[in-house]
């Protein structure tokens, strides 16, 4: 076990880095809860707060902060649309929005001389894959990413009392536009996943719940990998060429490597729910963990315990893994074939730098 605390202010959290504790921890629930793993890191404040409540805003636990009984049927009805069958059978759709978006690209290259890729072929392919897979209708993208980013800020970020107000508002519009949807997917004579929760028995808020999340953990997180796979792979620094890419084989590799060394999640939260021990150290009831998921693997590491832990582990390990690690890798192959003999245009771009969030906010390519 290794804690550690910020340099220039006190770290309020446990900071786990050796791979064998955080396994640990993920695998103690009983001991070590998932409550605290959706709390804003910056406290809302009273302005905020009241602009959540116009809008109904409530985010009672449901799947990824739930330690209940309840949390294993409800973790199933979600598996049910993440089958490794069903996720295999997509991959062709996959490649085929894939294809297009890179195609796109390569058109935007010629005739501007530059193109971003997180915007031409990092952002809309997972929103959609996800959106499709969960029976849901595909609309509102660009609103979508951009709440998708505003919330994960108001959660996961430091944001000024001005700029939290700010997405406060950006939160509440997402929730309203969510809430419709999920009246509608329950109404809807289709399999979809909100229907499906709902006969599991969950209610509106709990559903809401649910979907608040993982419309943005389903795709901004891969589009995160993808962003930051496509900016190492354009600046050579992970050890992989541009025109290697091509080769489904490499670019699977290149993600692991990426999924290994700098996740788009490379930590989560937990919390003592009681007095415990962990590596032979008290763990006082109440203490705030932060878990550093990736990073720390020793680089001749090899197969999937290198970036496993990436997705988490234990019961509340991501049930999107394989599509975000098959997405990435398909995204940053036809991205490869099409655009060839790129450069980076901007070697260093502005990131997201969240608690648990980060990724290059553009990856600039010319020929």
């Amino acid at each position: 076990m290794n804690a550690a605390s910020s340099s220039t202010q006190t770290c309020p959290y446990l900071v786990l880095r050796e791979p064998a504790a955080v396994r640990e921890v993920l695998h103690r629930p009983e001991d070590f809860s998932p409550a605290n793993a959706l709390i804003a890191v910056t406290p809302l404040s009273g302005p905020s707060l009241r602009v959540l409540q116009r809008a109904r805003f409530a985010l009672p636990p449901v799947l990824a902060s739930n330690h209940s009984d309840s949390h294993a049927g409800i973790r199933k009805v979600v598996a049910g649309f993440f089958t490794p069958a069903t996720v295999g059978a997509f991959e062709p759709r996959i490649r085929g929005i894939a294809r297009s978006a890179a195609a796109a690209a390569a058109e935007l290259l010629e005739t501007d001389g530059q193109v971003d890729l997180v915007q031409a072929v990092a952002a809309y392919p997972p929103a959609i894959v996800m959106l499709e897979l969960l029976g849901l209708p595909v609309r509102d993208l660009p609103e979508l990413k951009a709440w998708s980013l505003d919330s994960l800020e108001l959660f996961w970020g430091w944001p000024d009392p001005e700029r939290q107000l700010e997405l406060a508002h950006s939160a509440a519009e997402f929730y309203g536009w969510l809430r419709e949807l999920v009246l509608e997917a329950v109404a809807s004579p289709g399999r979809n996943l909100f229907s499906s929760l709902a006969e599991h028995g969950l209610s509106t808020p709990e559903i809401c719940s649910l979907g608040y999340f993982l419309l943005i953990a389903g795709q901004e997180t891969t589009t995160q990998l993808i962003s930051t796979a496509l900016f190492r792979l354009a600046e050579g620094s992970a050890g992989f060429a541009w025109k290697d890419a091509i080769s489904g084989t490499t670019a699977r590799d290149l993600i692991r490597h990426v999924l290994a060394t700098e996740s788009s999640v490379p930590t989560w939260r937990r919390v003592a729910a009681e007095d415990t021990v962990l590596d032979g150290e008290h763990i006082p009831a109440g203490a705030e963990i932060l878990l550093e998921l990736t990073g720390n693997h020793e680089s001749s590491e090899q197969g999937p315990t290198a970036y496993g832990l990436a997705f988490g582990s234990g019961i509340h390990r991501c049930l999107g893994a394989k599509l975000a690690e098959l997405e990435a890798a398909v995204v940053v192959q036809e991205t490869a074939a099409a655009l060839q003999g790129v450069r980076l245009a901007e070697p260093n771009p502005e990131w997201l730098r969240l608690l648990s969030f980060q990724a290059p906010r553009t990856v600039s390519v010319e020929i």
